[in-house]
């Protein structure tokens, strides 16, 4: 009687995630979410793809998961060099990469890209000042690992808008740095490394940075945004404009994946956290999902997120000893640590969705199921 239950609840998650497609919030999506080892919620939705051609949505559609590249490959790749001291996290970054020491970048360490506190501006358009250069000089750098280098280079050098720790400010640069940072303590490139200790040992075997161009059948993956100056539908290569730019790797975008394998990763998370994880130590696991309270009024652990009371996009239920994070194209993660909880939920939100949304979708699916397990 209680399973019935908790499948009768779990309706109004079919219900909630076709009333988007209908009213065209999303096109389609994948959500899987468990707790424990007996509730479960599987549910696939709408298109992958609308234009050029509609492919309805797969249990293994591939979706560009634009910032969960930031836990799934930065963040993960951090915590295994920091359990092999090859990483400290209280060193300076300009003792792993020395041109980052100047214009009052010193202090920073890695702790404070972790925590999107280091002082670093959060975004600038990069991408723009190499097409444009491209196009000055006729030159083809744009998606190149000369083009990728640029953009490090540029970060490299650039001053901060903030003292360290004097406030948190959610942004791509520290973790475009962060990934520089891995490459070099590691010695090959964070994709490779991310593969070999990662996800091959995990058996994520469609979790992947793409190469530019794609290589692979695009009709395995959702599409996203109708690009404007890339003058196309993306459909297989990455959305981020400054990702793409440095040929689809960096730490802060780039990864693909499905919603399985997603759920795979975080099941490991789990995993390290009990102390069960033959990858990740449970002392290292401990410190990266503890909300560090560096700057003021910060809610980060290091390199995830964890609910902020009242605007979170999990909801209002999940425990203050949770992990999570989101991506712009309609990606999400969340962990309740506490409750043995995991929802992952991934949408294309941007493919072919002319009007403008503030896509309270996430946290709605999350109270949900969290609702519906709860009748259990």
């Amino acid at each position: 009687m209680r399973l019935a239950a908790v499948r009768k609840k779990l309706e109004r998650v079919d219900h909630a995630i076709e009333k988007a497609i209908d009213s065209g919030e999303i096109p389609g999506g994948v959500v899987l979410a468990r707790q424990g080892s007996e509730l479960c919620y599987q549910g696939v939705f709408g298109a992958a793809c609308l234009h050029p051609h509609r492919h309805d949505t797969r249990i293994d559609t591939i979706y560009d998961l634009a910032s969960l590249t930031k836990v799934m490959a930065t963040t993960a790749a951090v915590m295994l060099l920091v359990q092999e001291d090859k990483l400290k996290l209280d060193q300076p970054v300009a003792d792993v990469l020395p041109a980052f020491g100047g214009r009052g970048k010193a202090e920073i360490t890695l702790r404070h890209l972790l925590t999107h506190s280091s002082g670093l501006r959060p975004w600038r358009a990069y991408f723009a000042d190499l097409r444009e250069r491209d196009l000055r000089k006729g030159e083809s750098v744009v998606g190149t690992e000369a083009g990728r280098a640029a953009v490090i280079d540029r970060i490299l050098r650039s001053s901060v808008v903030h003292n360290p720790a004097e406030a948190s400010v959610y942004g791509d640069l520290d973790f475009i740095v962060l990934g520089a940072v891995v490459e070099t303590a590691a010695e090959q490139g964070l994709d490779e490394f991310c593969r070999a200790r990662i996800y091959e040992p995990l058996q994520l075997e469609q979790t992947h940075f793409n190469p530019l161009p794609c290589m692979r059948d695009r009709t395995h993956y959702a599409a996203t945004e109708q690009c404007a100056w890339r003058e196309k539908i993306l459909w297989g290569e990455v959305h981020d404009p400054n990702a793409w730019a440095m040929g689809g790797v960096s730490g802060h975008a780039g990864l693909f994946s499905t919603a399985p394998e997603v759920m795979r990763f975080a099941n490991e998370m789990l995993a390290a956290q009990r102390g069960e994880s033959p990858i990740f130590k449970q002392e290292i696991a401990h410190e990266f999902f503890r909300k560090q309270r560096i700057a003021p009024e910060s809610d980060w652990a290091l390199g995830w997120d964890t609910p902020t009371p009242g605007h979170s996009t999990s909801g209002q239920h999940f425990s203050e000893h949770s992990i999570g994070h989101t991506g712009f194209t309609g990606t999400s993660l969340w962990i309740d640590l506490e409750r043995d909880l995991v929802v992952v939920a991934l949408f294309n939100r941007v493919h072919m969705i002319a009007k403008k949304s503030r896509f309270e979708l996430r946290p709605l699916i999350h109270d949900l199921i969290y609702d519906a397990f709860l009748a259990a």
